[in-house]
């Protein structure tokens, strides 16, 4: 079949849609969303600081700029408490919920095949 006779029977994909798949496919591969998204729903609501330490490595510019953008794309809500100093604390929403349990077949996949991973990564670099 020709490259442009398959262009024309594939369904028409929503250009918004198209945009939103490869924005969260990059939010997901960035590794600061995921160990977010993985403090944040391993330990419920947490202050900037505690994810900013449980989160090793991170700067805090990082850490503002992770914040920021999974706030913008709905995945954690900001709490703002009117106290001195200010308490500021984050938690997933149920987009973020969602999001995170459909990462957990990456875990799954990880915890069955990383034998496989490892001898494959072993193997090469026996070949460099």
């Amino acid at each position: 079949m020709s490259e442009q006779l398959a262009q024309e029977m594939a369904p028409e994909v929503d250009p918004a849609l198209e945009r939103l798949v490869h924005d969260m496919i990059g939010r997901v591969a960035d590794k600061w969303t995921l160990l977010i998204l993985e403090v944040l729903e391993d330990h419920g609501e947490q202050r900037f600081t505690e994810i900013g330490r449980k989160v090793e490595g991170i700067s805090q510019k990082m850490l503002t700029q992770t914040l920021r953008q999974m706030e913008r794309d709905g995945l954690v809500k900001r709490t703002v408490h009117p106290v001195i100093p200010p308490k500021v604390e984050y938690r997933l929403t149920q987009l973020g919920h969602s999001l995170s349990y459909a990462f957990c077949g990456v875990w799954t996949w990880a915890e069955a095949n990383i034998g496989k991973v490892e001898a494959a990564r072993a193997e090469f670099d026996a070949r460099t």
